[in-house]
């Protein structure tokens, strides 16, 4: 019973197919190296499109991989949504208060720039 419950929760909580957009990107797996215990399994990569596989009627998606520029085929089962929250977290958990702007990303500079040059109509200034 207990086996039972905690694979429902499981299914339950499992994310379920996404319809992706071009430029979206994403985690893929490629899911035989995975099974198989082979090293880069998994890999980020941007969606060029969607198309329909004709053979199983299934959505299927071209990719790109980020760091080799390869071109993949892939299953949206094997694909998570890489969501631009995670990506710009340093920035938008920057500390404001920081003395020294050293200690801040460069990111988080550059955003902070960009904020106040949009609020005042000037290049800020960093204190010395």
């Amino acid at each position: 019973m207990a086996d039972q419950s905690r694979q429902q929760r499981t299914a339950d909580t499992a994310p379920r197919s996404t319809r992706y957009k071009a430029g979206d990107y994403v985690l893929y797996r490629d899911a035989e190296k995975f099974w198989t215990g082979k090293p880069g399994h998994t890999t980020i990569c941007k969606v060029e499109r969607g198309r329909i596989n004709y053979n199983s009627g299934e959505t299927m998606y071209d990719l790109l991989e980020v760091a080799t520029h390869r071109h993949l085929f892939a299953h949206p089962d094997y694909m998570r949504l890489l969501p631009a929250v995670d990506a710009m977290h340093d920035i938008d958990t920057a500390p404001l208060s920081e003395p020294d702007a050293g200690a801040m990303s460069p990111a988080a500079v550059a955003w902070l720039r960009r904020a106040v040059q949009a609020n005042t109509g000037r290049q800020p200034q960093l204190p010395r």
